[in-house]
């Protein structure tokens, strides 16, 4: 089992919507860079919520920066696990991000999306209360493997959640 770690949250004092992935996959560890995996249509439908297209054309640091400016932040609910490939259900012995942490030091997030169904049950698993707290959104994952959301689905389901 290869032993995984997540990234440094991405977000700032105009921070509002806080969107947790699970844990990086094996393309994004790689690369170092939040949904890397070039199917991965996350930064399709952030293209889309943002009114920015081409999103997906610019460097990861400038898609970073629009998404600050849009008010979105960028975490993962998995500070560490062990897994083999990119599946969410191969993940064992996960611990959490301090994800109250996070949302003491950024205090106008007042929204959670959670990016698939193991970012929503670990979130659950490990931060119940924030649950009643916080504005928290169950989203289709954008991983190639949720291939049954066409991107239109997506984009529709994480816009209602705004």
């Amino acid at each position: 089992m290869a032993e995984c770690r997540s990234f440094q949250p991405r977000a700032d004092k105009n921070s509002r919507v806080l969107i947790l992935g699970s844990m990086p996959g094996v393309k994004s560890l790689e690369l170092q860079e939040y949904y890397a995996h070039p199917q991965n249509r996350f930064w399709k439908v952030m293209g889309k919520l943002c009114s920015e297209p081409s999103l997906v054309e610019f460097s990861y640091e400038k898609r970073i920066e629009i998404l600050l400016n849009n008010g979105f932040a960028l975490w993962d609910v998995i500070k560490f696990c062990k897994r083999e490939g990119s599946l969410d259900s191969d993940i064992t012995d996960e611990k959490p991000n301090d994800i109250k942490g996070l949302l003491k030091s950024y205090p106008k997030i007042k929204t959670v999306f959670l990016n698939g169904n193991k970012a929503y049950g670990s979130f659950k698993k490990y931060f119940p209360k924030l649950l009643e707290e916080y504005k928290c959104v169950k989203c289709p994952s954008t991983s190639p493997a949720n291939a049954r959301y066409r991107l239109d689905d997506l984009v529709e389901e994480w816009q209602n959640g705004l």
